[in-house]
């Protein structure tokens, strides 16, 4: 038996990691919104006092894989020095039926949301756009600056997060990571940070219905992108947006259960499903969102897992055989991937 290919945090890291990573998952969502594959809810287990743990199954049959993500989320870890988040990622061979690799299940959920987060900026933006605005500071806010900087040339980066602290030192993180010069501005207000952006991702940890991003601070023709808050009704972009935009998600069945801003824009007669785009039609080409407003909700579906891990397994093995590695670049960091399990 063949031992499984053991995959860190560290071994995520890179931009030509985090390139594949965003390729293969273009390949993956054209295969689901064909109908080519699925992704099946996973399982919650609530137990004692607000602890979780999940279970995150499913099949890429064209790919011939499967993975399992099991991720405990314990509220109390962080009064103890640890992450919210732990988990593991189990990739496995269809046919044979054999473990191939083992993923850090924390890294690759951060790794894996900033990608889908990047796919859409790849499809949704003109290739030269530089300016991009983040709200929110944490694991997720620099998953999604790694994956958007393997997509476009950053320049210019503006932040807002709760605390100024905790915006600055993620500020000094992308002054000491980025491979080009990178202006970065700390700003008061989230309004401050998104005005005339062409490109604009909110990461938080927010759980209430109280919009993070109001529609009308967002410039025409700008691309957003909304990981998600913590709570299925929690919305961090104001839904009266989704109105005048071109609406993009991961599975369209998907967003309906579990994305709040979704959710409040079709109660509010805002938009209808059918509106609803599936980033499988955006890759194909028969969706183009360059030049106008665009909204990627995010949820999170096992099949990334899948599909990320089949990436970064892939570039793991190459390096090991000597076929060239990704270039190092320090990782997201240890954490709670804002918003996605």
């Amino acid at each position: 038996m063949t031992a499984p290919v053991m995959i860190h945090a560290a071994d995520m890291s890179g931009t030509r990691r985090m390139t594949r990573v965003i390729d293969v998952l273009g390949e993956m969502f054209t295969d689901l919104a064909a109908g080519r594959t699925r992704s099946p809810a996973r399982t919650v287990v609530e137990h004692g006092d607000q602890r979780v743990l999940l279970v995150s199954p499913a099949v890429w049959e064209q790919r011939g894989v499967g993975s399992v993500k099991v991720t405990t989320l314990t509220p109390d870890n962080p009064a103890r020095g640890l992450p919210l988040i732990h988990g593991i990622v189990a990739l496995t061979d269809l046919e044979t039926g054999q473990i191939t690799a083992l993923l850090d299940g924390a890294e690759l959920t951060a790794v894996r949301t900033g990608a889908v987060a990047a796919l859409a900026t790849r499809w949704c933006t003109p290739d030269d756009t530089d300016d991009l605005a983040v709200i929110g500071a944490g694991v997720q806010a620099r998953a999604l600056i790694r994956a958007t900087a393997a997509v476009r040339p950053l320049r210019t980066v503006r932040i807002h997060s709760r605390t100024r602290a905790g915006a600055e030192k993620f500020a000094d993180w992308i002054r000491d990571t980025a491979d080009r010069p990178v202006r970065v501005t700390v700003c008061d207000t989230a309004r401050e940070a998104v005005t005339d952006a062409p490109v604009i991702c909110t990461a938080t940890s927010t759980d209430d219905g109280t919009p993070v991003v109001e529609a009308d601070w967002v410039a025409p023709g700008a691309h957003v992108n909304v990981i998600g808050g913590t709570h299925p009704e929690a919305v961090e972009l104001d839904p009266a947006l989704l109105g005048d935009a071109v609406n993009l998600v991961e599975d369209r069945a998907a967003a309906l259960d579990g994305a709040g801003e979704i959710r409040a824009a079709l109660a509010g007669g805002l938009i209808k499903a059918e509106d609803l785009y599936e980033l499988g039609g955006l890759v194909s080409g028969a969706v183009d969102a360059v030049g106008r407003t665009s909204v990627l909700r995010t949820v999170g579906m096992a099949i990334e897992d899948t599909a990320a891990a089949v990436a970064l397994s892939g570039t793991c093995r190459a390096a090991e055989q000597g076929t060239g590695g990704p270039s190092a670049v320090p990782s997201a960091g240890e954490g709670a991937p804002d918003g996605h399990v």
